[in-house]
């Protein structure tokens, strides 16, 4: 009993995340956020990755990192992580494990077990299964005493194919909207000689009417469709002053990429269609769009683009599934078109082309609002440090 009061009382609560890579993805900034959060409120915070691009910008004097292949599923590996999981644990004395990913989450429930810890898991992704080993595999992020959903679609993902976990275990299931930085996502903070450097780096004319597509090249990021779609409005011959831009890494998908490039040929499409492989600050890829598309035909856990977009005030169109239809609202800050219809695509870029300025404007403000309101990064490191004080307080 002392020893649970002491917890309780203990005033630098330790907790320690674990991510496979700690790039630029919304997992990894979540991580990156939360980390930088708690020394801010008086507790100690520590992220155990393999590496990632974000790690340059982690502050050292508040964040703890330890390099580990926790992004492996060799299953020697694995069982190597949980005991350098487990001696850290006990060397630094961690309160609480929270996992990001599958294969680092093994690791970190047997790690935490042994150690007597708390163990919180969240649930990125729909993570498919098609089969009984795999749906073993995928339940270790419901194993943990408190399991964070990021959207509503994926807390329904979660009840509907893992609720046994639910019905008999002392478990906690619940939504923490993923959140994003609306300081550095914001119009009025970019200058204009970014923007005009990026203009000119890119060889981009901001005369035309810009149609951003960001995400990294993966077939169902829905770039094809994208293609497709800019396609049929330039045989309408609407108007010829628009530029499409997808704007993502390959990421070792090279085959891919030369799929879309001949694809862009094809359609005969070369002054229409740009891509761009990296945009180290995205506020200003968004800066000079003047509306935006997500065009994942595979729904997007939460859908990180239509949130970004919307806090940088740009109208957003997003496909019709996953949890972009939590984020959007309707025919105020943007548009949904039929998954998979390149068509309706087409069809909802057009009626943002013709919208008058003053509609634009208030479509972007709209948008804005929406993301302070609900999906502010503060507002979700506050809500996941409160469910970390109710998890050590049953302890």
């Amino acid at each position: 009993m002392s020893y649970i009061i002491f917890k309780i009382m203990k005033k630098n609560i330790k907790v320690l995340q674990v991510i496979p890579k700690l790039g630029y993805g919304g997992a990894e900034t979540g991580c990156y956020d939360l980390a930088h959060f708690l020394p801010e409120n008086g507790w100690k915070s520590y992220i155990i990755t393999s590496g990632g691009e974000l790690l340059n910008f982690v502050d050292r004097k508040k964040v703890k990192i330890f390099r580990l292949p926790v992004h492996s599923k060799n299953l020697i590996t694995m069982i190597f992580n949980t005991i350098i999981i487990f001696l850290i644990i006990i060397f630094y004395g961690i309160d609480i494990v929270h996992a990001r990913s599958r294969a680092p989450a093994w690791s970190c429930l047997f790690a935490s077990k042994i150690a007597g810890r708390r163990f919180v898991t969240t649930f990125h992704g729909t993570y498919n299964f098609k089969n009984k080993f795999k749906k073993f595999y995928n339940s270790v992020m419901v194993r943990s005493q408190l399991v964070i959903a990021g959207s509503n679609f994926i807390f329904s993902h979660i009840n509907d194919n893992y609720g046994e976990f639910f019905q008999t275990n002392k478990r906690k299931l619940l939504v923490i909207f993923r959140g994003i930085n609306i300081n550095y996502f914001d119009a009025k903070k970019i200058s204009s000689i970014k923007v005009e450097k990026f203009l000119k780096d890119k060889k981009i004319d901001r005369n035309k009417f810009i149609i951003l597509l960001p995400g990294r090249l993966t077939a169902w990021k829905g770039q094809k469709l994208f293609i497709e779609a800019i396609k049929i409005i330039g045989e309408k011959e609407i108007t010829d002053s628009f530029e499409g831009i997808v704007l993502g890494s390959e990421q070792g998908r090279n085959i891919y990429k030369k799929k879309l490039m001949r694809l862009v040929e094809q359609y005969r499409l070369n002054r229409k269609i740009k891509f761009i492989d990296h945009c180290e600050e995205m506020p200003v890829a968004y800066r000079i769009a003047n509306l935006v598309c997500s065009c994942s035909i595979e729904p997007e856990a939460f859908g990180r683009v239509s949130v970004e977009a919307q806090s940088m005030q740009v109208p957003i169109i997003a496909s019709d599934i996953g949890g972009s239809k939590e984020t959007i609202i309707k025919d105020k800050s943007g548009l949904f078109f039929k998954s998979g219809n390149a068509n309706d695509l087409a069809e909802k870029i057009i009626i943002i082309m013709q919208m008058d300025h003053n509609s634009l404007k208030s479509m972007g403000y709209e948008g804005r609002k929406n993301i302070q309101k609900k999906f502010d990064v503060d507002k979700m490191c506050q809500t996941t440090f409160t469910e970390y004080k109710k998890l050590i307080n049953l302890s």
